[in-house]
């Protein structure tokens, strides 16, 4: 009985419902357990004793009073909604339930209320945002159509029936095709047909200088790459404030392209990037479930591969893969964006300054180490590892530039196949053939090698964040370098090019936020090169202005190479550090 006793007692008292006993004739409280105290905003030996009125105001007296009465009469209350102000002030929400019971031959009342508080509050915001949300698409001037992925009208504003002259309930439901002909649909630059191209394997291109392109009828499967979590989406505000653009790029994907590629045997695959946390994984999952809820894709229908690009994320690649169980196939070795991440992380550590970029191979022990724990992480997971890219590319004006990339690519192959990964990234159509034949010489017709474990490595911290690089100098060519592909790569970007052929290497974001990185390191540490030159203010504005000298020389007199050197020179010469060179380039695109 004792026994028994204690257990009831160890129950009451570490229960996370807030659990009461009172007297119900003068409805003193017998015991409460710690749950209550905090619900309440008392100690225990205020609340002992005293009677329920007394340290509660209960907002519907009359309500708490027929609970009274029909517990009273033998009835059990269950989950019945109510509200009541603690003695400092503030406002519970709260879901009562409660029974008349006998202790000690004496009749008690058990109640237990369950917070609901923050339910109730972000149901109340859901509702004034919905509230707020319909009043401005009832107003507004411009006319608002909201279509489905299937292209059928779910609802139109006041303002769009005046200007399409039909009524609201002439439109919902109906197909947009029985309203607008065909060559009204055509002409519209924002036809969901523009979205579907691809999926449809109807894309083509034909460009000003008279060339036609078409898909072939085998082609590579379609994986999008949303932008990272940093980054907005200044042209869609939501209550005044821009969106998430990783939310705004694949919700619109999702939406126009998840079903039809489901349909079709497919489906919507992500290429996930920036990612520097488990917590940012499981966001993305979140976003997954929901899509695959909303639209009706069936559960697991997404699919993503996770760019490992970051330090931070090498050291939760177990965790990342975790998260995104459902959704997760693959993590690919992003290289260039993992040595800008490390330079990044460890910019104000003065042992900390590597070499000139050429130097910083995949070969050098901290590249090495992550790159062998992705293939023994992903295989442990039954996840593919994919590799990374080289950025040596073919110039079919010139054979000798052309001979040394192949090698090169190809040398960059062989080592990623026999370290274990599945497949790999290259940066221009002409290199797929000798990728494709170094990983079939592996892999024979095995379509992966996730059986091969790799459980011989043995990659912890240590490793990872072993920097040293033998024989690893600055040099005056290293620094040029890096002013000059980060000046050329800024100017390409802002006329819209996101990847760039520079002095026959493939430049994008992550080599160019490279070259900025180790210029501001360099600038801050006072390096001083191989030769002898120390790396001051002076230096580098000397070396911006010769090089967007030589640029402009070599450029169609429409460029955008002044604006570009003084992004550049902003970025290298701050004494804040900005975190990603696209933020400030964005604010300069219209």
């Amino acid at each position: 009985m004792r026994q028994s006793e204690r257990k009831f007692s160890t129950l009451f008292e570490t229960s996370p419902v807030a659990l009461v006993v009172t007297q119900p004739s003068e409805r003193r409280i017998i015991e409460i357990n710690d749950a209550a105290l905090r619900l309440i905003g008392l100690r225990r030996e205020e609340a002992i004793g005293a009677k329920t009125p007394e340290i509660v105001s209960w907002s519907d007296r009359a309500q708490v009073e027929a609970f009274r009465e029909r517990g009273l009469a033998g009835e059990r209350v269950f989950g019945a909604p109510t509200q009541f102000t603690r003695r400092d002030g503030q406002e519970v929400d709260a879901l009562v339930s409660g029974a008349l019971v006998e202790i000690e031959g004496e009749p008690h009342f058990v109640v237990s209320l369950l917070d609901v508080t923050e339910q109730r509050r972000a149901e109340q915001a859901r509702k004034q945002s919905d509230a707020r949300y319909r009043a401005l698409f009832e107003t507004a001037m411009d006319g608002i159509v909201i279509v489905s992925p299937q292209w059928t009208f779910v609802d139109i504003n006041p303002a769009g029936c005046r200007y399409m002259g039909y009524a609201r309930e002439e439109l919902v439901g109906k197909p947009v095709s029985a309203v607008f002909s065909r060559s009204e649909l055509e002409s519209n630059p924002i036809r969901p047909e523009r979205q579907w191209t691809l999926v449809e394997r109807t894309l083509t291109l034909k460009t000003p200088e008279g060339k036609h392109y078409k898909l072939n009828p085998k082609v590579a499967t379609l994986v999008v790459r949303p932008r990272g979590w940093h980054l907005h989406e200044k042209h869609i505000t939501v209550e005044g404030e821009p969106i998430s653009g990783s939310l705004f790029d694949a919700g619109l994907y999702l939406f126009h392209c998840g079903k039809r590629l489901v349909d079709r045997g497919s489906g919507p695959y992500f290429y996930l990037p920036k990612m520097e946390s488990h917590l940012e994984a499981r966001l993305w999952a979140d976003v997954f479930k929901h899509a695959e809820a909303m639209l009706k894709l069936g559960p697991g229908a997404v699919k993503c591969t996770v760019l490992i690009e970051t330090i931070l994320a090498a050291f939760e690649m177990d965790e990342i893969l975790y998260e995104l169980l459902d959704h997760s196939c693959a993590l690919n070795a992003g290289r260039w964006d993992y040595l800008f991440s490390t330079i990044k992380k460890f910019r104000h550590d003065p042992r900390f300054v590597l070499p000139d970029r050429a130097q910083l191979t995949m070969t050098v022990p901290f590249m090495r180490a992550y790159t062998e724990l992705l293939v023994k992480t992903c295989h442990a997971r039954g996840a593919h590892a994919i590799g990374g890219m080289a950025a040596f590319i073919p110039n079919r004006k010139d054979p000798q530039v052309t001979e040394v990339a192949l090698s090169r690519v190809r040398e960059d192959k062989q080592r990623e196949s026999k370290d274990g990964f599945d497949g790999t990234w290259v940066a221009h159509p002409d290199l797929v053939a000798i990728a494709t034949d170094v990983f079939d010489g592996v892999l024979g017709k095995r379509p992966n090698q996730v059986d091969r474990r790799r459980d011989e490595v043995g990659v912890a911290a240590k490793e990872l964040l072993d920097f040293g690089v033998v024989g690893g100098t600055v040099t005056e060519v290293g620094v040029r370098s890096n002013v000059g592909v980060g000046i050329r790569y800024l100017e390409s970007w802002l006329r819209g090019v996101g990847a760039a052929a520079i002095n026959n290497l493939m430049e994008d974001a992550a080599t160019a936020e490279i070259a900025r990185s180790q210029v501001w390191q360099w600038l801050q540490r006072r390096t001083q090169t191989r030769e002898g030159t120390r790396v001051t203010a002076a230096y580098v504005k000397r070396l911006i202005k010769e090089e967007t000298a030589a640029a402009k020389a070599a450029a169609p007199a429409e460029n955008r190479f002044d604006q570009a050197a003084d992004l550049f020179e902003r970025l290298a010469l701050s004494a804040d550090y900005e975190d990603f060179l696209t933020l400030l380039a964005y604010e300069h695109i219209k």
